[in-house]
């Protein structure tokens, strides 16, 4: 369930951060929903999935962001927001779930 979670923060950091820049006109604004959606996340992939992962997961949360604007370029604003968040998002679903040693027993039995 904290996958979902961790993810969910993540696509609203980079859309809602994006959406509160445009609408408002205060970049700051937008920066400021970003890195509390990032920070949040953060410590949910962090309990999750360790902090390594959390970091790694975080550095791709960073340059989603910092790429979408030479990605918006290109492909326009919306399209490149929407890319990125959806690279992000499979980045937290594949890497933010629990460490294997950290598995419940009946999951550690199946892989057998």
């Amino acid at each position: 369930m904290s996958r979902i979670v961790s993810t969910g923060l993540a696509k609203a950091g980079l859309l809602l951060g994006y959406k509160v820049a445009r609408d408002t006109g205060n970049r700051q604004a937008g920066g400021t929903v970003l890195a509390a959606c990032g920070a949040a996340a953060f410590t949910v992939w962090r309990n999750d999935a360790g902090t390594a992962r959390a970091t790694l997961l975080t550095a791709v949360y960073v340059a989603s962001f910092g790429l979408s604007h030479p990605l918006a370029k290109r492909i326009g604003a919306w399209p490149a927001v929407f890319t990125v968040t959806g690279v992000t998002a499979l980045a937290s679903l594949v890497l933010g779930g629990p460490r294997r040693q950290d598995r419940p027993a009946s999951a550690k039995k199946r892989r057998k």
